[in-house]
């Protein structure tokens, strides 16, 4: 186990070292502050007053940091968000490859199964510490802007309609972050998959967007209503079921379930087509 850390603290340190993998940080909190200043202009404000005082609440109570962040959560994580844990997993394998340094790790006496559980569990670090950058920048950012105040939710899409005080509106979206971190390792465990076939580092991620915005097409069709839960992106989206009152808990645990399912078969599979391929050529 201590052979095995030490390796894995030598990959972080190789994922870490390369600039492209800080490029979905900076982009996040470019984004976070230009979303949170269009939403200080005179109209989007209105239309967020119209919907709390239609509710029956006080605008400036329940305008505020929190439900800032929530708004920048939701709508960006999910493309940008895989964008980027796409381009890490689809590059972590296939680069090295391309590079030639995959045979000189090879020529060592470690396994490959070593060496993919090494970097597949790089890639998951990565996607959490992501996800827990984006969660924390935008609550931070959200809550220096607009100060601390009620919680309020608002997206007809997933007919989520929710207040909540301040206490709990920051307990539910502190909770919700570790269940969004789960559901994109399925995104880094696609483009992991990917990775160790053979493909180029960018075949790799197109191929993981392609198919995940493919899925979230097909999820949306109303004439696939009754297909909708062997669509992948319908379970992805579980860790907004956590600001539901009540709390879905079945519901939730249902999808990381079947998440960690295909988690699992895209590895395994990963594994598999790693292990027959000839480094030698």
């Amino acid at each position: 186990m201590s052979l095995f850390l030490l390796q894995l603290r030598g990959e972080l340190w190789k994922l870490f070292a390369r600039k492209r993998t800080y490029i979905g940080f900076g982009a996040f909190f470019a984004l976070e502050i230009v979303i949170l200043l269009l939403f200080q202009l005179p109209k989007v404000q209105r239309a967020w007053r119209g919907l709390i005082e239609q509710a029956g609440y006080e605008f400036e109570g329940y305008f505020s940091g929190i439900t800032l962040a929530f708004q920048i959560l939701f709508w960006t994580v999910f493309l940008l968000g895989g964008l980027y844990i796409a381009l890490v997993g689809g590059d972590i394998v296939s680069k090295e490859v391309e590079d030639g340094t995959m045979r000189m790790t090879l020529c060592r006496p470690v396994s490959r199964l070593r060496v993919l559980m090494v970097k597949y569990f790089a890639c998951l670090i990565y996607t959490f510490a992501l996800t827990a950058f984006i969660g924390f920048s935008a609550l931070g950012i959200g809550l220096l802007r607009q100060g601390v105040g009620g919680f309020f939710a608002f997206q007809p899409l997933q007919k989520l309609f929710v207040l909540y005080d301040f206490g709990e509106g920051l307990t539910r979206y502190l909770s919700s972050l570790p269940l969004l971190g789960f559901s994109l390792v399925s995104v880094a465990s696609l483009a992991f998959m990917l990775s160790c076939c053979n493909m180029k580092p960018a075949a790799a991620t197109i191929c993981t967007l392609t198919y995940f915005m493919t899925d979230n097409i097909f999820r949306n069709i109303p004439y696939f209503e009754s297909l909708k839960p062997w669509f992948i992106t319908s379970h992805v989206e579980t860790w907004y079921n956590v600001y539901r009152s009540p709390v879905p808990w079945l519901q939730i645990v249902e999808d990381l379930a079947y998440l960690a399912g295909v988690d699992a078969t895209f590895l395994l599979i990963g594994v598999v087509v790693f292990s027959v391929r000839d480094f030698k050529s």
